[in-house]
């Protein structure tokens, strides 16, 4: 039997890296840290690996694309980072090519096996499986043997895996919405939307009852109403809310969806906003901006948002160090006509 050809695949292989790593080492590339050049080279030598035209040409292998999958492309919010990450990957000379997972777990997996076909230098999540509160342990495998090829950075966790990881603050979000609103007088305050299987959604629940109990303002479980992120779901809630015998003075919604569906309902009620009741949310996106009366919302700075994610993926391909704990996006309030003081008679 033929001894088997050792190729640049192989000396990947057995290093554990990705075959434009050893092409970067074979060409004296500085890119590469000094661990794994040694660790390649000490293959290369025991190997007496001399690489041909092809082998050589792997250095032209980076498409500079990156990947990004998001939960719901429809949704302002996914749509706004989305934009983010294009303009800083365009600043950089990468293109970048999106595809919607629906939240559907089946979908991200054939979405990530799509990316790695077409050999992109990286891949970004948004969305989905990696917002779970609890890691799925099948996907977390799946994309743990990606991660051996190529980097992949996630807008939350996935446990078990060397993903790179970039999440928004939010306990300093949810803190700068209750310190908006306690300061114009509002002690009893809702809660509207979201689920708590989902990680942002549970770390703002839980802060905002840390908040009430730091200010000793009593905790109302009826006020919480869950559900999901939609204008309909916003909209459910708040009828919710309102066919309560003691009414809260301020409402938080899930995002600016659930805030448009809120508004609609709280005006069909005769309600006013915000002299009767105080509307604000997380997101600000451009629904905030839209809704009449204008929104209160929380910021994330897209454009940073996404310049922050890119930049992690393009050095993580080009195997510069980077931090692996998560790197996170500090929120910023804007503040509309949607909340004011509340009324003397509240």
């Amino acid at each position: 039997m033929a001894e088997e050809k050792v190729t640049i695949y192989t000396i990947a292989k057995e290093a554990g890296v990705s075959p434009a790593t050893v092409s970067r080492v074979l060409t004296g590339s500085a890119s590469v840290r000094s661990e794994k050049r040694e660790k390649i080279q000490e293959l290369i030598d025991k190997y007496h690996f001399i690489p041909n035209a092809l082998a050589k040409g792997l250095t032209d292998t980076t498409r500079h694309t990156i990947g990004i999958i998001a939960a719901d492309v429809q949704n302002p919010y996914y749509a706004a980072m989305f934009s983010g990450c294009e303009k800083a990957a365009n600043k950089r000379g990468y293109t970048v090519m999106v595809f919607d997972s629906q939240g559907d777990t089946k979908k991200e997996e054939s979405r990530l096996q799509i990316l790695c076909q077409h050999r992109v230098d990286a891949i970004i999540q948004m969305g989905g499986s990696v917002d779970d509160l609890v890691t799925n342990p099948d996907y977390a495998a799946i994309v743990s043997r990606i991660t051996e090829r190529l980097p992949v950075v996630v807008t939350g966790k996935l446990d078990g895996t060397s993903c790179f990881r970039i999440s928004i603050n939010e306990s300093k979000a949810v803190e700068l919405l209750m310190e908006h609103l306690l300061s114009l007088g509002h002690q009893k305050i809702a809660l509207v939307g979201g689920r708590l299987d989902v990680t942002s959604t549970y770390e703002k629940y839980q802060r905002y009852i840390e908040i009430l109990n730091k200010n000793r303002i009593e905790f109302h479980p009826e006020y919480i109403i869950g559900g999901g992120y939609s204008y309909e779901d916003g909209y459910k809630g708040i009828k919710k809310i309102l066919s309560l015998p003691n009414l809260p003075t301020a409402v938080i919604a899930i995002n600016d969806m659930a805030a448009a569906g809120i508004i609609r309902g709280t005006m069909e009620s005769g309600l006013r906003i915000p002299d009767d009741i105080s509307i604000a949310s997380y997101d600000n996106t451009y629904i905030a901006r839209c809704l009449l009366p204008s929104l209160t919302s929380i910021d994330y700075n897209y454009e940073k948002y996404g310049e922050l994610l890119i930049n992690t993926a393009i050095k993580a391909a080009e195997g510069k160090e980077m931090p692996q704990q998560v790197q996170k996006i500090e929120p910023k309030l804007i503040i509309r006509e949607s909340s004011g003081a509340v009324s003397a008679d509240a």
